[in-house]
């Protein structure tokens, strides 16, 4: 199994965000720069149903994503929660996941009292889990 290591800097503000809003979904984007993981990107979840599903927006999307290009930045991974089940992908997230080189990482606010992040690589609808290392 691959294993990466988050700052415990991002992993605080990928559960805080979570926590601001624990009924909906978050998400959002991560960059890399020079090997090391950079900086977080919230972007507005604007699917219809934004307690079970997530859609980035595409304009805050394609800005994050410009950011990162004319900061050297490079995109590392892709963030959302999942208010109320566990922190494993869904068909659709399977489904609709686009960057196979991204990390896919997900946030559980399912189980009272503990947050649970997971990280995953999909590609060509298998999944591959990641430990995270803190």
């Amino acid at each position: 199994m691959t294993s990466i290591k988050l700052p415990r800097t991002v992993v605080n503000q990928l559960l805080r965000q979570a926590q601001l809003t624990p009924e909906l979904e978050i998400c959002g984007l991560i960059s890399a720069k020079d090997d090391s993981i950079y900086k977080v990107y919230p972007v507005n979840n604007i699917a219809t149903d934004k307690q079970h599903m997530f859609d980035m927006d595409p304009g805050k999307q394609i800005q994050a994503m410009k950011t990162m290009r004319n900061n050297n930045e490079t995109l590392f991974a892709i963030y959302h929660s999942h208010p109320d089940t566990p922190a494993e992908p869904s068909i659709t997230d399977i489904e609709q996941s686009s960057y196979p080189e991204a990390l896919h990482l997900i946030i559980s606010l399912s189980i009272k009292g503990v947050l649970e992040i997971k990280g995953f690589y999909i590609q060509q609808q298998s999944i591959e889990a990641v430990e995270l290392l803190i």
